[in-house]
């Protein structure tokens, strides 16, 4: 039985790592994909065919989810297209890291915006198509950074943390209307970008995990199938870390 056959998901920022990860999933249980992405037109080009070879609909949208009018055009294109949202994965995000001493207000703005702002942004454009339906799931991607902070990630944290805040609200608000809204935390998940790291650094990150490894996208992805499906119809409010038990 596959988990969210024939439902209609907006994941942002999906051409690369946990996003594409999360794509694909969705698109191998049969939903129909509706992504967003910045620069990578050729990732995204790329992506859309790999979906549709599972014979769902997908499209990919440059579109910037820190843009509130931007948002509010994507979502009125994406109902066009696809005719309704079941699901709404805010995963975009970015880092600029540095100690608090010398992280610019740029910097500290800019990842405000683009993790939380746009988080809010494109809640705030499916909630009415959501709520005209009397039924949605909002997955809001946090961090375990967001839960204990780190050093040299003030402005991620902060902006991770915002998210938890936010994802507890939208769930005391909306769940009369029958649209749930949840946290996915991450811990350590290998992608793309961690293949450059030092792999020294990687070993010794991954035997602190009880686990002992890094995560994948597919992990990530798995748990966002979850709370898109009927599965989890009575959970909401909460925050899911996917994390090998680093937190624990």
């Amino acid at each position: 039985m596959k988990l969210v056959i024939d439902k209609n998901v907006i994941i942002t920022g999906a051409s690369r790592g946990i996003g594409r990860g999360i794509a694909k999933a969705f698109a191998k249980e049969g939903a129909n994909v509706a992504f967003t992405y910045n620069a990578s037109a050729e990732a995204a080009k790329e992506l859309v065919k790999e979906l549709s070879a599972y014979g769902i609909k997908a499209k990919g949208y440059q579109s910037n989810a820190a843009d509130f009018e931007a948002a509010q055009e994507l979502v009125k294109n994406v109902l066009e297209d696809f005719g309704s949202i079941d699901v709404l994965i805010n995963n975009a995000g970015i880092t600029k890291d540095n100690l608090l001493m010398r992280i610019s207000e740029e910097d500290f703005d800019k990842v405000m915006e683009v993790n939380l702002k746009s988080v809010f942004n494109l809640t705030k454009a499916v909630i009415r198509p959501m709520m005209k339906q009397r039924k949605g799931s909002i997955i809001n991607m946090s961090s375990v950074v967001g839960l204990k902070g780190n050093a040299g990630q003030a402005n991620y944290a902060a902006s991770k943390a915002g998210i938890l805040g936010f994802t507890k609200s939208v769930a005391l608000e909306l769940g009369s209307r029958n649209i749930r809204c949840n946290a996915i935390a991450p811990g350590f998940i290998e992608t793309e970008m961690t293949a450059k790291l030092d792999e020294k650094q990687v070993e010794e990150w991954r035997k602190t995990i009880p686990l002992k490894r890094g995560g994948t996208p597919e992990d990530v992805a798995n748990t966002c199938l979850f709370l898109a499906s009927d599965m989890s119809d009575y959970i909401t409010g909460q925050t899911i870390s996917v994390d090998g038990g680093m937190l624990t």
